[in-house]
């Protein structure tokens, strides 16, 4: 491995994966954006268009694992700029597609190289970070991610009010830069892939996994994603039909709780490897329900303080757990992070259906007290998580 490599994390290397982290999943905010329009301007119904957001959740999170799987199996770097250009290709080509099927098969192909991409990242985020900066590492790349989430709308709204749909089709620009950029970048990232260790026969020696605290703190992630999409569902509504506020600013505080938890990413990273993974795994299972339950009781702006807060205790521990996971499956690293970044998130978005309805019968307030409760049984299960890695196959 090249001198450059020994910092704690290699920042061109993790620059380029988190950038290209960022420009993958613009397209996943696009989708959101691109619905309101796709009702009034191609009058497909509500339920197709939550057909289109369950399509757009699978594609992009659920089948993340697979990928991971392939990816450690027979590693191919260039799953990256693919995935990067076919996210953008299949959003951009949703805006001009002539019939529902065609766009939902969009959405599905933008989904599928969302998927493609972060499994593949991931493994090079974590080789560019030495053991001691892996968790400051994964976190840079995770926040990429979280901004590229944040942007897709902010990108994609401007285009379509002044072109129509057919302004989606500039998202191919953005997309098929950072591939190119990718690309190009492929080499140098191969460089940074460890040498197989051999025992003396030459067979090749076989990394420990400890597959039970990897399921738990898999559960421990599900947990947090209720919590995640829970709120992004639901805080608008939450101001407005409870605290009796204007819609926009029920937006703004969503906005201050998901620039809060990018900032809480890069403050995460650090602190675990310094104070170690569980142990900032733990703190923010702690602290989630106090702020949730304190969150409940406060008007408008105090509640934005706190909202920010919830936001750094939540979103800033995305980049730890994908680490812990990596950890916990060092032979498979893709696929942990398929679980972590994926599958497990995915089933959080899916969450938001009973959520919704709890909210329905029982009215916001009594949802966002459930939504305190729900990071109790993440702090039991992270309390059961080694504080050192072991091979472990039990459960």
């Amino acid at each position: 491995m090249s001198a450059v490599a020994e910092r704690s994390v290699d920042r061109r290397g993790m620059g380029t994966l988190s950038a290209g982290h960022l420009f993958t999943d613009v397209n996943q905010g696009a989708v959101a954006a691109l619905i309101p329009y796709l009702v009034s301007e191609r009058g497909i119904s509500l339920a197709a268009a939550g057909t289109l957001m369950l399509a757009a959740t699978v594609s992009s999170s659920v089948v993340q694992p697979l990928f991971g799987v392939f990816s450690d199996n027979k590693p191919l770097p260039a799953l990256m700029p693919l995935g990067v250009l076919l996210a953008g290709v299949g959003i951009a080509l949703a805006g001009i597609a002539p019939s529902y099927p065609l766009i939902l098969l969009c959405v599905v192909l933008s989904g599928l190289g969302v998927a493609a991409f972060h499994p593949e990242a991931a493994r090079f985020a974590n080789y560019v970070s030495s053991s001691s900066g892996r968790a400051r590492g994964m976190s840079f790349f995770s926040v990429g991610g979280n901004i590229g989430f944040a942007l897709g709308p902010a990108l994609t709204t401007p285009l379509v009010v002044a072109f129509g749909l057919p302004g989606a089709l500039f998202l191919i620009l953005p997309a098929g830069i950072m591939a190119a950029v990718l690309f190009h970048e492929l080499p140098r990232l191969r460089s940074f892939r460890p040498k197989k260790i051999e025992r003396k026969d030459g067979s090749p020696a076989n990394e420990p996994e400890a597959w039970g605290p990897f399921v738990r703190m898999t559960l421990v992630v599900a947990v947090r994603s209720f919590v995640y999409f829970g709120l992004v569902s639901f805080v608008a509504s939450y101001y407005y039909q409870v605290l009796g506020t204007s819609a926009a600013l029920g937006n703004a505080a969503l906005t201050v709780m998901l620039g809060a938890g990018a900032v809480g990413t890069l403050v995460a990273g650090p602190l675990a490897d310094r104070f170690g993974r569980r142990t900032i795994l733990l703190a923010s299972m702690a602290l989630l329900p106090v702020l949730l339950f304190v969150f409940a009781f406060l008007g408008p702006f105090p509640g934005m303080v706190v909202l920010a807060l919830v936001g750094a205790a939540t979103i800033g521990t995305f980049g730890v757990t994908t680490v812990m996971g990596q950890e916990y499956l060092p032979a498979r690293i893709g696929f942990a992070a398929g679980i972590t970044m994926g599958f497990s998130i995915g089933l959080g978005g899916v969450g938001a259906v009973p959520l919704g309805a709890l909210a329905d019968h029982m009215g916001l307030h009594f949802m966002v007290l459930v939504l305190a409760a729900l990071p109790l049984a993440g702090f039991a299960l992270t309390l059961t998580l080694p504080r050192k890695v072991h091979a472990s196959s039990g459960l």
